[in-house]
C-alpha cells in the first residue's frame, strides 16, 4: 500500500509567519518542526490531521503554479463552510464558482500568501 506523506509548495525567503497565518490559522493545520539540517533552509512544514504534510520549501524566485495544487478534505459540508468562512474572514478570496462541478465532491479554491493555490474538498454522502 502506498499514500502521500507530504506534497512540497513553494514559498518566498522569509515570509514563514505568513505561510502559518494561511495554513495553521486559516486551514487548522499544525506546523511540524523541519529536521535541523532542513531548518537552516527556510520554509515551514505543517501537518493535517489525518497526517499527510504540506512542505513549503523557500524558492528564490518564487513562482506559483497555475494548475497544479493540493486538495485538502474536510469531514463535513459544515467543516467546508466553515474554513471558508474563516479564511474569508481572514481577508484570503475565497472561490466557490466550483462548488457543484465536481462529481461526488464540493469544493472550493484559494491561494496562500504567495499565490498557490489550495483546493478544499467535500466528499458529499447519501
Amino acid at each position: 500500500m502506498m499514500r502521500i506523506h507530504h506534497v512540497q509548495v513553494g514559498m518566498p525567503a522569509g515570509r514563514e509567519g505568513d505561510a502559518r497565518i494561511f495554513y495553521a490559522d486559516g486551514l487548522g493545520l499544525v506546523e511540524v518542526p523541519k529536521p535541523a539540517e532542513l531548518a537552516t533552509r527556510g520554509g515551514a512544514w505543517f501537518r493535517s490531521p489525518g497526517g499527510a504534510e504540506i512542505h513549503l520549501g523557500v524558492e528564490d524566485p518564487h513562482r506559483p503554479q497555475a494548475k497544479a495544487h493540493p486538495a485538502l478534505a474536510v469531514e463535513t459540508e459544515a467543516d467546508l463552510e466553515a474554513v471558508g468562512a474563516r479564511l474569508a474572514g481572514m481577508g484570503f478570496e475565497v472561490d466557490w464558482s466550483q462548488r457543484h462541478n465536481a462529481g461526488d465532491f464540493q469544493r472550493f479554491h484559494v491561494h496562500d500568501p504567495f499565490g498557490n493555490r489550495v483546493e478544499i474538498v467535500w466528499q458529499v454522502t447519501d
